[in-house]
Protein backbone atom coordinates (compact mmCIF):
# COMPACT_ATOMS: atom_id res chain seq x y z
CA UNK A 1 0.00 0.00 0.00
CA UNK A 2 1.24 3.46 -0.88
CA UNK A 3 2.13 5.61 2.12
CA UNK A 4 3.34 9.18 2.34
CA UNK A 5 7.04 9.47 3.06
CA UNK A 6 8.23 10.98 6.29
CA UNK A 7 11.97 10.53 6.00
CA UNK A 8 12.87 9.50 2.46
CA UNK A 9 16.59 9.52 3.23
CA UNK A 10 16.02 6.62 5.62
CA UNK A 11 13.31 4.75 3.76
CA UNK A 12 15.03 4.85 0.38
CA UNK A 13 18.71 4.98 1.34
CA UNK A 14 19.47 2.19 -1.13
CA UNK A 15 18.38 4.23 -4.16
CA UNK A 16 21.83 5.74 -4.28
CA UNK A 17 23.35 2.26 -4.32
CA UNK A 18 20.95 1.19 -7.08
CA UNK A 19 21.98 4.16 -9.22
CA UNK A 20 25.65 3.48 -8.52
CA UNK A 21 25.21 -0.10 -9.75
CA UNK A 22 23.47 1.13 -12.91
CA UNK A 23 26.26 3.57 -13.68
CA UNK A 24 29.01 1.06 -12.94
CA UNK A 25 27.30 -1.84 -14.71
CA UNK A 26 29.35 -3.69 -17.31
CA UNK A 27 26.19 -3.88 -19.41
CA UNK A 28 24.58 -0.89 -21.15
CA UNK A 29 21.75 0.42 -18.95
CA UNK A 30 18.93 2.86 -19.69
CA UNK A 31 16.97 5.44 -17.72
CA UNK A 32 13.87 7.31 -18.87
CA UNK A 33 12.76 10.88 -18.49
CA UNK A 34 10.01 11.90 -16.11
CA UNK A 35 8.90 15.33 -14.94
CA UNK A 36 6.35 14.80 -12.15
CA UNK A 37 5.03 12.12 -9.82
CA UNK A 38 2.65 10.65 -12.39
CA UNK A 39 5.20 10.32 -15.20
CA UNK A 40 7.77 8.92 -12.75
CA UNK A 41 5.35 6.16 -11.75
CA UNK A 42 4.60 5.41 -15.42
CA UNK A 43 8.33 5.08 -16.12
CA UNK A 44 8.72 2.66 -13.23
CA UNK A 45 5.71 0.60 -14.32
CA UNK A 46 7.16 0.37 -17.85
CA UNK A 47 10.11 -1.53 -16.38
CA UNK A 48 12.90 1.03 -16.38
CA UNK A 49 15.50 0.70 -13.63
CA UNK A 50 15.94 4.44 -13.18
CA UNK A 51 14.50 7.88 -13.87
CA UNK A 52 16.03 10.97 -15.45
CA UNK A 53 14.51 14.04 -13.81
CA UNK A 54 14.99 16.27 -16.84
CA UNK A 55 15.53 19.98 -16.31
CA UNK A 56 13.95 20.72 -19.68
CA UNK A 57 10.90 18.62 -18.89
CA UNK A 58 10.39 19.83 -15.33
CA UNK A 59 10.68 23.47 -16.38
CA UNK A 60 8.41 22.90 -19.40
CA UNK A 61 5.66 21.31 -17.30
CA UNK A 62 5.85 24.42 -15.11
CA UNK A 63 5.45 26.52 -18.27
CA UNK A 64 8.83 28.23 -18.12
CA UNK A 65 12.05 28.13 -20.15
CA UNK A 66 14.98 25.80 -19.53
CA UNK A 67 17.35 28.54 -18.42
CA UNK A 68 16.98 28.38 -14.64
CA UNK A 69 13.71 30.33 -14.61
CA UNK A 70 12.43 27.66 -12.23
CA UNK A 71 14.38 27.82 -8.97
CA UNK A 72 16.06 24.77 -7.51
CA UNK A 73 13.63 24.77 -4.60
CA UNK A 74 10.69 24.61 -7.03
CA UNK A 75 12.31 21.67 -8.81
CA UNK A 76 13.03 20.05 -5.46
CA UNK A 77 9.31 20.06 -4.74
CA UNK A 78 8.68 18.28 -8.06
CA UNK A 79 11.34 15.72 -7.16
CA UNK A 80 9.69 15.05 -3.80
CA UNK A 81 6.51 13.94 -5.58
CA UNK A 82 8.54 11.82 -8.00
CA UNK A 83 10.43 10.08 -5.19
CA UNK A 84 7.23 9.61 -3.19
CA UNK A 85 5.55 7.55 -5.90
CA UNK A 86 8.50 5.38 -6.95
CA UNK A 87 11.18 3.08 -5.59
CA UNK A 88 13.69 3.14 -8.47
CA UNK A 89 16.57 5.66 -8.36
CA UNK A 90 16.27 9.16 -9.75
CA UNK A 91 19.15 11.04 -11.40
CA UNK A 92 18.41 14.75 -11.30
CA UNK A 93 19.39 17.09 -14.09
CA UNK A 94 21.01 19.65 -11.83
CA UNK A 95 21.98 22.12 -14.58
CA UNK A 96 25.04 24.06 -13.38
CA UNK A 97 24.25 23.60 -9.70
CA UNK A 98 22.27 26.87 -9.59
CA UNK A 99 25.28 28.99 -8.71
CA UNK A 100 28.77 28.37 -7.38
CA UNK A 101 30.16 25.46 -5.35
CA UNK A 102 28.16 26.44 -2.27
CA UNK A 103 24.81 26.42 -4.09
CA UNK A 104 25.65 23.09 -5.72
CA UNK A 105 26.72 21.34 -2.52
CA UNK A 106 23.62 22.58 -0.70
CA UNK A 107 21.50 21.07 -3.49
CA UNK A 108 23.34 17.76 -3.05
CA UNK A 109 22.50 17.74 0.66
CA UNK A 110 18.82 18.46 0.00
CA UNK A 111 18.65 15.75 -2.68
CA UNK A 112 20.13 13.23 -0.27
CA UNK A 113 17.52 14.15 2.33
CA UNK A 114 14.77 13.38 -0.19
CA UNK A 115 16.09 10.02 -1.30
CA UNK A 116 17.31 11.08 -4.76
CA UNK A 117 19.97 8.78 -6.21
CA UNK A 118 22.26 11.36 -7.75
CA UNK A 119 22.67 14.60 -9.68
CA UNK A 120 24.23 15.61 -12.99
CA UNK A 121 26.00 18.98 -13.20
CA UNK A 122 26.96 20.56 -16.52
CA UNK A 123 30.07 22.67 -17.04
CA UNK A 124 28.34 25.83 -18.21
CA UNK A 125 27.84 29.18 -16.53
CA UNK A 126 24.74 30.10 -14.52
CA UNK A 127 22.09 30.74 -15.77
CA UNK A 128 22.41 27.97 -18.35
CA UNK A 129 20.87 27.64 -21.80
CA UNK A 130 19.51 24.41 -23.21
CA UNK A 131 22.22 22.53 -25.09
CA UNK A 132 20.03 21.79 -28.11
CA UNK A 133 19.06 25.42 -28.68
CA UNK A 134 20.45 27.77 -31.30
CA UNK A 135 22.23 30.25 -29.03
CA UNK A 136 25.91 30.33 -28.13
CA UNK A 137 27.00 28.28 -25.11
CA UNK A 138 29.36 29.65 -22.48
CA UNK A 139 31.40 27.06 -20.61
CA UNK A 140 32.63 27.35 -17.05
CA UNK A 141 36.28 27.64 -16.15
CA UNK A 142 37.67 24.09 -15.81
CA UNK A 143 39.27 24.69 -12.39
CA UNK A 144 36.13 26.35 -11.05
CA UNK A 145 33.93 23.46 -12.16
CA UNK A 146 36.46 20.95 -10.86
CA UNK A 147 36.32 22.61 -7.43
CA UNK A 148 32.52 22.59 -7.56
CA UNK A 149 32.64 18.81 -7.97
CA UNK A 150 35.17 18.46 -5.14
CA UNK A 151 32.97 20.53 -2.84
CA UNK A 152 29.92 18.38 -3.62
CA UNK A 153 31.82 15.13 -3.09
CA UNK A 154 33.22 16.42 0.20
CA UNK A 155 29.76 17.54 1.35
CA UNK A 156 27.72 14.43 0.52
CA UNK A 157 26.89 12.15 3.45
CA UNK A 158 25.99 9.00 1.54
CA UNK A 159 29.10 7.76 -0.24
CA UNK A 160 26.94 6.03 -2.85
CA UNK A 161 25.23 9.27 -3.89
CA UNK A 162 26.20 9.73 -7.55
CA UNK A 163 27.58 12.93 -9.04
CA UNK A 164 27.84 12.98 -12.83
CA UNK A 165 29.82 15.68 -14.66
CA UNK A 166 28.27 16.68 -17.96
CA UNK A 167 30.82 17.94 -20.48
CA UNK A 168 29.55 20.46 -23.03
CA UNK A 169 32.70 20.86 -25.15
CA UNK A 170 31.06 19.50 -28.29
CA UNK A 171 27.94 21.60 -27.69
CA UNK A 172 30.09 24.74 -27.50
CA UNK A 173 32.12 23.72 -30.56
CA UNK A 174 35.38 23.35 -28.64
CA UNK A 175 36.26 19.90 -29.95
CA UNK A 176 37.56 16.55 -28.79
CA UNK A 177 40.79 17.66 -27.10
CA UNK A 178 38.93 20.11 -24.91
CA UNK A 179 36.34 17.44 -24.02
CA UNK A 180 39.07 14.99 -22.99
CA UNK A 181 40.92 17.65 -20.97
CA UNK A 182 37.77 18.65 -19.13
CA UNK A 183 36.59 15.12 -18.39
CA UNK A 184 40.02 14.13 -17.09
CA UNK A 185 39.94 17.13 -14.75
CA UNK A 186 36.50 16.10 -13.51
CA UNK A 187 37.66 12.52 -13.04
CA UNK A 188 40.54 13.80 -10.89
CA UNK A 189 38.03 15.81 -8.87
CA UNK A 190 36.29 12.58 -7.87
CA UNK A 191 33.21 12.56 -10.10
CA UNK A 192 31.43 9.19 -10.41
CA UNK A 193 30.82 9.37 -14.18
CA UNK A 194 31.04 11.76 -17.10
CA UNK A 195 28.20 12.61 -19.46
CA UNK A 196 29.44 13.57 -22.91
CA UNK A 197 26.89 15.55 -24.92
CA UNK A 198 26.47 16.30 -28.62
CA UNK A 199 23.73 17.85 -30.70
CA UNK A 200 24.93 16.37 -33.98
CA UNK A 201 22.55 14.04 -35.79
CA UNK A 202 25.27 11.42 -36.13
CA UNK A 203 27.39 9.54 -33.61
CA UNK A 204 30.81 10.79 -34.77
CA UNK A 205 31.64 13.16 -31.89
CA UNK A 206 30.56 10.75 -29.20
CA UNK A 207 32.34 7.86 -30.92
CA UNK A 208 35.60 9.82 -31.13
CA UNK A 209 35.39 10.66 -27.44
CA UNK A 210 34.65 7.10 -26.35
CA UNK A 211 37.56 5.68 -28.32
CA UNK A 212 39.97 8.25 -26.88
CA UNK A 213 38.56 8.11 -23.35
CA UNK A 214 39.25 4.37 -23.14
CA UNK A 215 37.01 3.54 -20.17
CA UNK A 216 38.79 5.73 -17.62
CA UNK A 217 35.43 6.28 -15.92
CA UNK A 218 31.81 5.33 -16.71
CA UNK A 219 30.32 7.34 -19.58
CA UNK A 220 26.72 8.50 -19.86
CA UNK A 221 25.19 9.58 -23.17
CA UNK A 222 22.00 11.33 -24.31
CA UNK A 223 21.14 10.17 -27.86
CA UNK A 224 18.33 12.67 -28.43
CA UNK A 225 19.71 13.97 -31.74
CA UNK A 226 21.65 10.91 -32.91
CA UNK A 227 18.73 8.58 -32.19
CA UNK A 228 19.16 6.71 -35.49
CA UNK A 229 22.44 5.25 -34.24
CA UNK A 230 21.90 1.54 -33.52
CA UNK A 231 21.95 0.84 -29.78
CA UNK A 232 24.45 -1.91 -30.41
CA UNK A 233 27.02 0.79 -31.28
CA UNK A 234 26.71 2.14 -27.74
CA UNK A 235 27.37 -1.33 -26.37
CA UNK A 236 30.41 -1.88 -28.57
CA UNK A 237 32.04 1.27 -27.22
CA UNK A 238 31.25 0.43 -23.57
CA UNK A 239 28.73 3.17 -22.84
CA UNK A 240 27.54 2.68 -19.27
CA UNK A 241 24.22 4.51 -19.29
CA UNK A 242 21.96 5.96 -21.99
CA UNK A 243 19.32 8.54 -21.12
CA UNK A 244 16.05 8.84 -23.05
CA UNK A 245 15.92 12.46 -22.04
CA UNK A 246 12.66 14.21 -22.93
CA UNK A 247 10.37 11.83 -24.77
CA UNK A 248 7.57 11.51 -22.21
CA UNK A 249 7.24 15.28 -22.13
CA UNK A 250 7.15 15.49 -25.93
CA UNK A 251 4.66 12.63 -26.21
CA UNK A 252 2.34 14.24 -23.67
CA UNK A 253 2.51 17.64 -25.40
CA UNK A 254 1.47 16.15 -28.74
CA UNK A 255 -1.32 14.13 -27.12
CA UNK A 256 -2.70 17.18 -25.30
CA UNK A 257 -2.49 19.36 -28.40
CA UNK A 258 -4.37 16.83 -30.52
CA UNK A 259 -7.01 16.14 -27.86
CA UNK A 260 -7.64 19.82 -27.12
CA UNK A 261 -7.88 20.65 -30.84
CA UNK A 262 -10.32 17.81 -31.49
CA UNK A 263 -12.63 18.75 -28.61
CA UNK A 264 -12.54 22.43 -29.56
CA UNK A 265 -13.40 21.73 -33.19
CA UNK A 266 -16.05 19.05 -32.62
CA UNK A 267 -17.60 20.46 -29.45
CA UNK A 268 -18.19 16.93 -28.18
CA UNK A 269 -16.22 14.02 -26.75
CA UNK A 270 -17.01 11.41 -29.39
CA UNK A 271 -14.06 9.56 -30.90
CA UNK A 272 -11.61 10.15 -28.05
CA UNK A 273 -10.32 6.60 -28.17
CA UNK A 274 -6.69 7.27 -27.23
CA UNK A 275 -7.15 8.78 -23.79
CA UNK A 276 -6.84 7.03 -20.45
CA UNK A 277 -9.97 6.12 -18.55
CA UNK A 278 -10.82 7.89 -15.32
CA UNK A 279 -10.47 4.48 -13.69
CA UNK A 280 -6.84 4.36 -14.86
CA UNK A 281 -6.22 7.81 -13.40
CA UNK A 282 -7.56 6.60 -10.06
CA UNK A 283 -5.33 3.53 -10.25
CA UNK A 284 -2.22 5.63 -10.85
CA UNK A 285 -3.19 7.88 -7.95
CA UNK A 286 -3.65 4.78 -5.75
CA UNK A 287 -7.22 5.70 -4.89
CA UNK A 288 -7.78 2.14 -3.69
CA UNK A 289 -5.11 2.58 -1.04
CA UNK A 290 -7.01 5.53 0.42
CA UNK A 291 -10.26 3.55 0.37
CA UNK A 292 -8.59 0.80 2.34
CA UNK A 293 -7.21 3.30 4.85
CA UNK A 294 -10.66 4.91 5.18
CA UNK A 295 -12.05 1.56 6.32
CA UNK A 296 -9.28 1.27 8.88
CA UNK A 297 -9.24 4.79 10.27
CA UNK A 298 -12.65 6.38 9.69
Amino acid sequence: MFKFLVRPSLLFSKRTTKLKKLIQSKELEFIMEAHNGLSALIVQEAGFKGIWASGLSMSAQLGVRDCNEASWTQLLEVLEFMAERTTIPILMDGDTGFGNYNNARRLVRKLEERGIGGVCFEDKIFPKRNSLGEGAQELANVKEFQNKIKACKDFQRDQDFQIVARCESFIAGWGLDNALERCEAYRNAGVDAVLIHSKKSDFTEIESFLKSWNNRLPVVIVPTNYYTTPTEEFRKLNVSLAIWANHNLRASIKAMQETSKQIFERQNLNGLDNIASVKEVFRLQNEKGLEQDDKKYL
